[in-house]
C-alpha cells in the first residue's frame, strides 16, 4: 500500500520569554484537544510538559518537551521550549525541526528581551510564525502597545486579526476579524455570536485596516482590492497564510491563556496559517521532499542518555522508519539499527509501527548517535546542517566529595554533555581539575543538580568564572617565521611572513578573517589552507591568559617553499608558530561577556536598582514607566551578575524581577 505525504499535519513549537506563559498555553491546548483530562497549572507543578522534578520545583521550562495532540482533523506535533536565557541552545535544537511556531508574549510587557532572542533564532532557521498575546486578562494589559512593540522591537509585519472584547479583568472574548464573529467564554466553552453592537465600527475600521495592509503585501489581493473595493473571506485567509509561510508578516492573536479564553481561536489560526510538512522546501540540497518514499533522511536533535535506556530524538524529512531499519549516521560513519520507534508524550511513549516524512517521534536502538547527526540509508547518503551549539561563557569546577566516586562523576558529566552539547566537561591542564562550562550560572545550577539526584553523587563546585577573550588592539606587518627541521630521512621546511591587524566590523560568529596576498605561486594553494589551520589553531590560546582570541584579520602576505622538505604539516606548524609569535608582539586587551539585563521593579526601589547595577560596573541603556512599575534596561558585565537574583529580592522585598540575554563582549578594565 502506498502512503501519502499527509498535509494534516502542523509541527510547531511554542516560543517566549520566561513567564509569558507557553506552558500554561501548552497545558491549554493539550486539554481543549482531549490530550489530557484535567487542567495542569505550573504554580501547582501539575504540567504534562514540565515534568522534570527541577522544572516543577523551579517553574520554568528547563528541556523542550514533545506532546501530540489533534484539532479540526489534524494532527499537532508540539514542542514546548525553555524561555530563560540560559536555555536558549534547546530552543536552537527544537527551531532546527520545526515547522511552524506560535510565540507568545506578555500583553503588559509586550517584547521582551528572551522574545526578541527566540524570534532572531526563528529567523535564522526560515520558521514561519504566528503571534499570541497572552494575559488579556492582566491590569495594565493593551493589545494594541504589544502589536507595536512587536513591530518596532522585532521590525516584523504584525496584523493582529482579533480584536478583545472587554479590557483587564473584564476580558471575555475576542471578534474575528476575518469572520467578523463574535467569540465570548463566559464561564462555560466557547460561544459564537455576532459582533456586539458597541464595538461593530470599532470591528468595521479595523477589518478594512487589515484588507489595506494585505493588499500592499499580497498580489491576489490586491488585484480583488482594486476591482472590489474590499476583500472576501476566502481571499484573506489565503492571503494570510502565503504571508506567513512566506515570513511576510505575523498574524497576531490574543487571548487569556489561564483563564482558558482564545485557546480555540489559536488552534484554529495553527491549522489555518502555518505551513504542513509538505509547504516546506525539500531538504539535503533540494532534493528530498517530504515523500514518505524517498530514500530515508532524518536529523537527530535531541538525545535522552537514561541509565534505563537511550533514546534519540529524530525529525523524518523524507522516507520512512520502521523497526528494524538499518541507518547510517553521516556524523560518524557507522551504522545503527533502530529497535523501536516512538511517538512521545512527554514523559509517557507509546510504540507505533512507522514513521513518515513530516514525523516527529524517538528511536530506540542507536548507541553513539548525537544531536545533529544525520540519519539516511546507507547507500544513498545525505548530510543536513546541524545546529550549531552555542559557545559556553560560563564555567565552574566540579569534583566529587569522595574520591571514590570520581569514576562516577566523569560518568555523569558525559552523560550531561552528550544529551546537551552546549555543556562542555574539560580537565583543566593546570590545576588538574574537571571543569564544566554552560550559557550561564542557572545552566551549571540545574546541571549540578542532575547530578546530584540523578546519580546520587555529592559534588563540590567552585565559584562560576566567566569565559574571557582576547582581541589585538594594534597589530604587526611583516613577521617571519621559518619552520626548518631536519633529524634524518624527510625534512620539513616552510617559510611564511604575516601581517595582523585588529578586525573592524562584523566578522560573524567566530571573529577571525583570514586572507592570502601571495603571488607567483610562491606559496601553492594548498599550503596556505594549511597556514589558515595553523592560524586557527593558534587562536585558542592568546598570550595574556591563554584565553580564546577573537577580532583577528591574519594576511599571508609572502613566503617560501622548499621542492622536497615542504608539506600541508609543515606550513600549518610555521602558520601556528608565526601567528602565536605575532600575537605576542602586539597590543592585545582582555574582553568579558556583558549582558543585556533588563530589571521590573516597583517605582519606589527604582532608585536602589540603579545604585546597585552602577556598583556592578552596569550602563543604564533605558528606563520607562509602565502602569506604576519601572523598566531599566542595562548592559552588565556578565561575571557581576552571579548572585544578582537574591540581591535584587532582598532589595525589593521580593518584587523584583529580571531577565538577561548576552550581548557579545566588551573590554574589560585594566
Amino acid at each position: 500500500m502506498r502512503v501519502l505525504p499527509n498535509p494534516r499535519v502542523r509541527n510547531l513549537g511554542i516560543l517566549a520569554h520566561v513567564d509569558a506563559g507557553k506552558t500554561t498555553v501548552t497545558e491549554r491546548i493539550l486539554f481543549l484537544t482531549g490530550a489530557v483530562h484535567k487542567r495542569g497549572e505550573v504554580h501547582d507543578g501539575t504540567t504534562v510538559t514540565d515534568f522534570d522534578p527541577q522544572e516543577r520545583e523551579r517553574g520554568i521550562t528547563i528541556s523542550a518537551a514533545a506532546v501530540s495532540c489533534a484539532w479540526d482533523g489534524h494532527r499537532l506535533a508540539l514542542i514546548d521550549t525553555p524561555g530563560h536565557v540560559d536555555f536558549s541552545d534547546e530552543v536552537e535544537r527544537a527551531l532546527r525541526v520545526l515547522d511552524g511556531a506560535v510565540a507568545v508574549f506578555d500583553a503588559v510587557a509586550g517584547v521582551e528581551p528572551q522574545s526578541e532572542t527566540v524570534w532572531r533564532q526563528a529567523d535564522r532557521h526560515g520558521v514561519p510564525r504566528i503571534a499570541f498575546v497572552n494575559k488579556m486578562d492582566r491590569a495594565g494589559a493593551d493589545l494594541d502597545a504589544a502589536v507595536a512593540s512587536i513591530r518596532s522591537r522585532l521590525g516584523a509585519v504584525a496584523l493582529p486579526v482579533q480584536l478583545p472584547i472587554g479590557r483587564e479583568d473584564g476580558f471575555r472574548g475576542v471578534v474575528d476579524l476575518v469572520r467578523m464573529r463574535a467569540y465570548v467564554w463566559d464561564g462555560g466553552g466557547r460561544e459564537e455570536t455576532d459582533v456586539p453592537a458597541r464595538l461593530r465600527d470599532e470591528a468595521v475600521r479595523r477589518r478594512r485596516a487589515l484588507e489595506e495592509a494585505v493588499a500592499e503585501l499580497h498580489p491576489e489581493a490586491l488585484e480583488e482590492f482594486c476591482a472590489d473595493g474590499s476583500l472576501s473571506d476566502g481571499t484573506l485567509a489565503r492571503a494570510l497564510r502565503a504571508l506567513t509561510l512566506a515570513g511576510a508578516a505575523v498574524v497576531v492573536l490574543c487571548g487569556s491563556a489561564y483563564r482558558d479564553r482564545g485557546i480555540e481561536p489559536l488552534l484554529d489560526a495553527v491549522v489555518a496559517y502555518l505551513p504542513a510538512p509538505t509547504d516546506r522546501p525539500p531538504v539535503g540540497g533540494g532534493e528530498r521532499a517530504a515523500d514518505p518514499h524517498a530514500p530515508l533522511v532524518a536529523l537527530a536533535f535531541k538525545v535522552n542518555a537514561a541509565p534505563t535506556g537511550r533514546m534519540t530524538y529524530v525529525r523524518v524529512y523524507a522516507g520512512h522508519l520502521t523497526k528494524g531499519t538499518t541507518v547510517l549516521d553521516t556524523a560518524t560513519g557507522r551504522t545503527e539499527r533502530i529497535s523501536r520507534v516512538l511517538r512521545v508524550q512527554a514523559d509517557r511513549t507509546a510504540e507505533v509501527s512507522l514513521a513518515v516524512a513530516g514525523d516527529i517521534v524517538a528511536v530506540v536502538g542507536p548507541k553513539t548517535v548525537r544531536a545533529g547527526a544525520t540519519l539516511c540509508v546507507p547507500d544513498v547518503p545525505v548530510v543536513l546542517e546541524p545546529p550549531v551549539p552555542a559557545a559556553p561563557v560560563v564555567s565552574m569546577a566540579v569534583e566529587a566529595r569522595r574520591s571514590t566516586d570520581t569514576g562516577r562523576l566523569a560518568a555523569g558529566l558525559a552523560r550531561l554533555a552528550e544529551e546537551d552539547p552546549s555543556l562542555v566537561v574539560r580537565t583543566d591542564p593546570e590545576t588538574g581539575q574537571t571543569v564544566l562550562s554552560g550559557l550561564g550560572e542557572l545552566h551549571l545550577e540545574v546541571a549540578v543538580e542532575r547530578l546530584r539526584r540523578d546519580r546520587d553523587l555529592e559534588v563540590t563546585v567552585g565559584r562560576p568564572q566567566v569565559a574571557y577573550r582576547e582581541t589585538v588592539v594594534k597589530g604587526v606587518t611583516g613577521l617571519l617565521h621559518r619552520h626548518v627541521k631536519q633529524d634524518g630521512g624527510a625534512g620539513q621546511f616552510a617559510h611564511v611572513v604575516l601581517d595582523v591587524q585588529p578586525l573592524d566590523g562584523d566578522a560573524g560568529e567566530e571573529g577571525f578573517v583570514f586572507a592570502s596576498t601571495v603571488t607567483g605561486g610562491r606559496v601553492p594553494q594548498e599550503y596556505v589552507r594549511a597556514v589558515e589551520a595553523g592560524c586557527r589553531d593558534a587562536l585558542a590560546e592568546g598570550p595574556l591568559g591563554g584565553h580564546q582570541v577573537t577580532g583577528v584579520r591574519v594576511t599571508l602576505t609572502d613566503g617560501a617553499t622548499h621542492p622536497k622538505d615542504s608539506s600541508e604539516l609543515a606550513f600549518r606548524t610555521a602558520g601556528r608558530a608565526a601567528l602565536r609569535e605575532a600575537l605576542r608582539a602586539s597590543a592585545m586587551t582582555l574582553l568579558e561577556p556583558v549582558a543585556e539585563v533588563t530589571v521590573t521593579v516597583p517605582a519606589e526601589s527604582v532608585g536602589t536598582v540603579l545604585g546597585d547595577l552602577a556598583a556592578r560596573r552596569g550602563r543604564v541603556t533605558d528606563s520607562q514607566v509602565r502602569g506604576g512599575t519601572s523598566v531599566v534596561t542595562a548592559t552588565v558585565p556578565l561575571a557581576e551578575l552571579f548572585g544578582y537574583a537574591t540581591r535584587l529580592r532582598g532589595r525589593t522585598q521580593g518584587r523584583g524581577t529580571f531577565a538577561t540575554r548576552p550581548a557579545g563582549y566588551e573590554p574589560a578594565p585594566a
